[in-house]
């Protein structure tokens, strides 16, 4: 319920601050006083379009915060939990209305849009009167109504099941068609493009791995050129190991002629041929060790240009080329396995569509039979609110073919307002006072089933008086032991059947300005009030008297 009310220099209201009660509260005083600006207030903290003339004249900005008391499983906390705002608590909502039109909004003081604002509102209060009748323009909030009239709220809640179910079998048959028939066109491509790629086998990490190899192996090949000439220097047919050979076994047979000359030569030589002999050892060894074989290199460089021209071809990297492999053998096994998978797709689409349509079906039939009890509920209310001659139509246009979330239903509250005039919408038949009036015996039939637990009604007893009032009157008292009821009236047989009486007055203020002030009346100040309200500018003793009789009736003096 709405807990409380905040006002800061919003038209008139320089500073109020409301506390709000259970049960039925009435707003009442003079013509001018501020009602409809505070009701305008409210609507602006519920997401109501903001305008920079809301603001009080010298005011920089206006403020409205409403505070709402709500139960821990109210649809409002799942639609903040949706929204990602903190509910612990009370639900508070803000809104700043700068004088240059710009507005802010806020809600358990977290910054947020005014459209969800609006939305969060919704579930919150609902704002009937002549001229106001947001809360149940919206058709689909008529068939939301009747279905939680009727209790068929889990049925509804089942339809939305299957009929995600179908649309999900539906969206699959769509794609796999379409991708069955894509790759039938181009089947022939996708073929060869295939085999091409199978017989080329490309591997993840390949080419990295392929460059790195022949990066090696083109380094060790270098090496390996000057290690072959060397060898073939030193162990080749110009080697001159051979002749030094040679030389020193001719010195050796001379040296007994000259020894101390021939001597230190041969030592030389045998040195030579040593050190010659070690360089042969070590050319050999790094022979065996060079991982060198041209025939290994040309391998590797022709995958390598394999890889990368099939890259260029079908334009993605090489690294991807597998996965482009993988891709084109899935296609053409979807394509090979299409019409079996289509095939199995259409059934399960049609099976799934003929489940949503039984139920469909089913929903619609009970809300054919909830519609008649709803439509006996509010007429059993009309004729009090002088609507006797009124006909309450529940309108249900159903068709097989046009399937939603909802149903096959199009529900619309339609009225007859006089025998022999047609029948139409209530919105745009229903004149303002008939309108609020028919309004107030839907929400009476309604209870508190689909209701916001705030009511608002704006001035719904306007033009009418005496036992159609006091009707009024009952019904709102009736309908304020579900849900909190507020209302603006003019009628004393409303305003004295409420548990709390508010006075709205307008008066001077110290910088000459009007200023709108609130407050709640005691028993002897209410009996004023009604009596004003009955007489008039002038008040009798007479109409004291009968406000004192009305206030007795309706439980508020006891003897």
């Amino acid at each position: 319920m709405l807990a409380q009310l905040s006002i800061r220099d919003i038209v008139l209201i320089e500073k109020l601050d409301i506390e709000f009660q259970k049960g039925l509260s009435v707003l009442t005083g003079e013509t001018g006083a501020g009602k409809s600006i505070l009701l305008d207030s409210l609507s602006l903290a519920l997401g109501a379009r903001g305008d920079a003339s809301l603001v009080r004249h010298g005011a920089e900005q206006g403020q409205v915060t409403a505070v709402f008391d709500v139960g821990i499983n109210h649809p409002a906390r799942n639609f903040l939990k949706d929204n990602e705002i903190n509910d612990d608590g009370d639900i508070i909502l803000r809104r700043v209305q700068n004088s240059d039109g710009r507005s802010r909004v806020f809600i358990n003081d977290q910054a947020a849009s005014v459209g969800l604002l609006r939305e969060l509102g919704r579930h919150l209060v609902e704002i009937h009167g002549q001229h106001d009748d947001r809360a149940l323009i919206d058709t689909d909030l008529h068939r939301t109504l009747l279905d939680a009239f009727g209790g068929l709220d889990g049925q509804t809640l089942q339809l939305r099941r299957l009929y995600k179910q179908w649309r999900d079998s539906e969206s699959d048959l769509v794609k796999h068609r379409a991708k069955v028939e894509a790759a039938a066109r181009e089947a022939d491509y996708l073929r060869a493009s295939a085999e091409e790629l199978d017989k080329l086998n490309p591997q993840e990490d390949e080419e990295d791995e392929l460059a790195e190899k022949r990066s090696i192996m083109m380094k060790s090949e270098k090496i390996a050129t000057d290690v072959s000439e060397a060898n073939d220097l030193l162990s080749g047919h110009e080697s001159p190991v051979p002749t030094l050979a040679a030389l020193v076994r001719r010195l050796e047979r001379k040296m007994p002629e000259a020894p101390h000359l021939l001597e230190p030569v041969i030592k030389a030589i045998d040195e030579a041929l040593d050190r010659l002999g070690d360089a042969q050892s070590g050319i050999d060894t790094a022979m065996r060790e060079i991982d060198f074989d041209p025939r290994v290199l040309e391998t590797v460089e022709e995958r390598l240009f394999a890889l990368r021209a099939a890259s260029r071809k079908f334009s993605v990297p090489v690294a991807n080329l597998a996965a482009l492999r993988d891709k084109m053998d899935a296609d053409l096994q979807d394509l090979d396995a299409g019409a079996e998978k289509l095939e199995q797709l259409e059934k399960q689409a049609q099976e799934n569509r003929a489940i949503y349509d039984a139920a469909a079906s089913a929903l619609s039939a009970e809300r054919v039979k909830v519609a008649q009890s709803l439509t006996q509920a509010v007429m059993q209310e009309l004729p009090a609110l002088k609507l006797e001659r009124a006909e309450f139509i529940v309108n249900i246009e159903t068709d097989a073919e046009n399937r939603s979330a909802e149903g096959i239903d199009i529900v619309e509250y339609w009225v007859r307002t006089n025998p022999g005039t047609r029948a139409g919408p209530m919105m745009k038949v229903a004149s303002g006072g008939e309108l609020s009036r028919f309004l107030l015996a839907l929400k009476v039939a309604l209870a508190d089933r689909g209701s916001a637990p705030t009511l608002v009604f704006d001035e719904i007893d306007t033009g009418v008086g005496g036992a159609v009032a006091d009707a009024i009157g009952q019904r709102l008292a009736r309908l304020s032991s579900n849900v909190q009821v507020l209302s603006v009236t003019h009628a004393p047989q409303v305003a004295a059947r409420a548990t709390t009486h508010f006075l709205i007055a307008k008066a001077q203020g110290e910088s000459e300005q009007m200023r709108t002030s609130i407050r709640t009346m005691e028993v002897a100040e209410r009996q004023e009030e009604i009596a004003r309200m009955l007489a008039g500018a002038s008040v009798t003793d007479e109409a004291r008297a009968a406000a004192e009789r009305l206030l007795r009736e309706n439980g508020a003096l006891t003897a």
